[in-house]
């Protein structure tokens, strides 16, 4: 690991502990050229674990891309960085237990949806729109129209 102070690449470990209930695990590092002390966080990588998209393409899983979307969807929202984190965390767990190596796109949007939802609807209708591909405001309407219905 590169110190992000100087560069080197010489550090020690000084503490280690888990995180994100176990789903990462949080070391406190020290730079053995210039004493600056950061963090790192190591995760378990999900290998082979494939994406079907709606054109039949296969895309390798991704957690960041996953968090980029739910991002977008809650940018300038009332939405925390730890309860977007929490849904991804709840996705990637749900994902991976069953699912072994091909999990359908339209499962993901499923719960990104549903846990936005719950979460903010204006980042629920958001990502509602670029899932479903909204061509015409009406298609806003109707969606903002079935968040009423459910209250």
């Amino acid at each position: 690991m590169r110190c992000p102070k100087c560069g080197c690449q010489d550090d020690k470990v000084i503490d280690s502990r888990a995180s994100r209930e176990g789903a990462t695990i949080r070391r406190r590092r020290e730079c053995a050229g210039c004493t600056h002390r950061f963090t790192t966080y190591e995760e378990l990588e999900h290998e082979g674990l494939m994406v079907l998209k709606r054109d039949g393409r296969h895309e390798e899983f991704s957690r960041e891309k996953l968090l980029s979307g739910i991002r977008k969807a809650c940018q300038k929202r009332p939405v925390t960085p730890k309860a977007m984190d929490d849904l991804v965390d709840f996705i990637v767990g749900t994902v991976t237990v069953k699912f072994e190596t091909e999990v359908p796109g339209e499962f993901i949007g499923t719960m990104v949806m549903k846990g936005l939802r719950e979460m903010d609807e204006v980042a629920y209708v958001r990502f509602a729109s670029v899932y479903r591909r909204f061509q015409e405001a009406t298609d806003f309407v109707s969606e903002v129209k079935k968040l009423e219905a459910m209250q």
